[in-house]
């Protein structure tokens, strides 16, 4: 199983409006392209100047999977985001192969 991770920075003043659009829009467009099998949205416990930093993982079956939804859908939705918050946030992302659950 994979995990993608994004961790962004919000600034503080959008924050709020931002994690509602995160939860009503963006999340389930990215679910929406069925390629995903969950995804949790985690708030970072620091103390960020400027900001308050998010984690949100989304979970897919294989590598396979992933590259499709980052060749045909990423760019996109990445877009959307930029366009509503550019230059209020930072973002960096993060695969992560799942090796033993309890």
């Amino acid at each position: 199983m994979i995990v993608y991770n994004v961790t962004i920075n919000v600034d503080a003043e959008v924050a709020e409006e931002w994690l509602h659009w995160m939860r009503t829009v963006h999340v389930p467009d990215v679910m929406a392209t069925g390629l995903f099998l969950d995804h949790r949205i985690m708030r970072v416990l620091a103390d960020d100047e400027g900001g308050l930093t998010y984690a949100v993982q989304y979970t897919c079956a294989d590598m396979a999977t992933y590259e499709r939804y980052r060749d045909g859908h990423a760019a996109r939705l990445q877009a959307e985001t930029q366009q509503r918050y550019g230059g209020r946030f930072a973002a960096f992302r993060t695969l992560l192969e799942v090796l033993h659950t309890a």
